[in-house]
């Protein structure tokens, strides 16, 4: 009876952020978007972006293996199909659902909220690390061949070098930012667990937490095959998304007769994020605006080619991260029994 009732909820959640979706865009609009492209692209399109979404498994799964037990296969794509859910409907994307899914994950491996935001937080340093990475060489190619704007590459190496930096410094100086982060938080968390507790938690509480989000995050030192799978992980996500990309752009057409090749949209595909310094939500069309930018320029493909390929593809993306995504939040616990 549990089970249904969780089922149905999940129906709910996800329905009606479809719903939801369809209502801010019109269902006419989507079905219109689709219909741009062949049936088999339509398919491979699906396809691809399913994929995308049970790689982010590969990730959480090698990130959480610290914690308790771990998590299963099947929970590792339950868990990844709901931070896309997350992502989606967050203020800032990954930035904010991160905090929201360590919550699950704490509860799931009865370990700590301290815990889970540390090895979650150390997969989305490694995964973009990983992505910026690969973007950075491949832009470099395409850039020493001549098809491909500098700004590009200088962009996505500025976004490597800032991350590297920002990781090291962080590491140095992780007692200082121990400090703050304690002095910060204490009084907040305080206030939450009075709303709740009779006897809030105080600032050792918060100390000793901040100690156990450090002591997992070092951890990781001794476990680099899970710090690899995680970063694997996050290339096959980036390729699949690129996939996805190059096969709505070849059925909608460049527009300029250019050949499309796929190792380019491999490459601008973290370029959003990259040359924010505001972290840009994945529902809104600054995302979509900047992606297409780049796509235009990397594949001599016309702005509206581009454009139309990009939307084709979030018209897929959306509907099944807030479907399937809103459904395995359903069947999450937040807290013990």
């Amino acid at each position: 009876m549990r089970r249904l009732a969780r089922f149905l909820v999940g129906v709910l959640l996800g329905g009606g952020a479809f719903a939801g979706y369809l209502a801010s865009v019109g269902a006419g609009d989507v079905a219109g978007r689709v219909a741009e492209l062949p049936p088999w692209a339509v398919a491979a399109v699906v396809l691809f972006v399913v994929g995308e979404g049970l790689a982010d498994g590969i990730g959480v799964w090698a990130s959480v293996n610290p914690l308790g037990r771990g998590l299963s296969k099947r929970q590792s794509v339950q868990f990844a199909m709901a931070g896309d859910f997350f992502d989606t409907l967050s203020p800032a994307g990954p930035v904010s659902s991160e905090p929201i899914m360590a919550r699950f994950i704490g509860v799931t491996t009865e370990t700590s909220y301290a815990d889970a935001l540390a090895v979650r937080g150390v997969a989305k340093y490694v995964k973009s690390g990983a992505q910026l990475l690969l973007s950075t060489v491949l832009a470099l190619s395409i850039t020493v061949g001549g098809s491909s704007p500098r700004f590009v590459l200088v962009t996505l190496a500025g976004a490597v070098g800032t991350l590297l930096v920002g990781g090291l410094v962080v590491l140095r100086f992780r007692a200082a930012v121990s400090r703050a982060a304690v002095a910060v938080a204490a009084p907040v968390v305080a206030w939450a667990s009075s709303l709740y507790r009779d006897d809030p938690h105080d600032r050792a509480v918060v100390a000793s937490a901040v100690e156990r989000f450090w002591a997992r995050v070092l951890l990781f030192r001794d476990r680099p095959g899970l710090v690899a799978l995680v970063a694997v992980g996050g290339v096959v996500e980036q390729v699949l998304t690129a996939a996805a990309l190059y096969v709505a752009l070849l059925g909608i057409g460049s527009g300029t007769g250019a050949a499309v090749a796929l190792l380019p949209i491999v490459a601008v595909v973290p370029l959003p994020q990259a040359s924010s310094i505001v972290p840009i939500p994945g529902s809104i069309g600054a995302y979509d605006v900047v992606l297409g930018g780049a796509l235009t320029l990397v594949t001599g493909a016309a702005p509206a080619a581009a454009a139309a390929a990009v939307l084709v593809v979030r018209t897929v993306t959306l509907p099944f991260g807030l479907s399937v995504g809103g459904l395995s939040v359903a069947f999450l616990r937040g807290w013990r029994p």
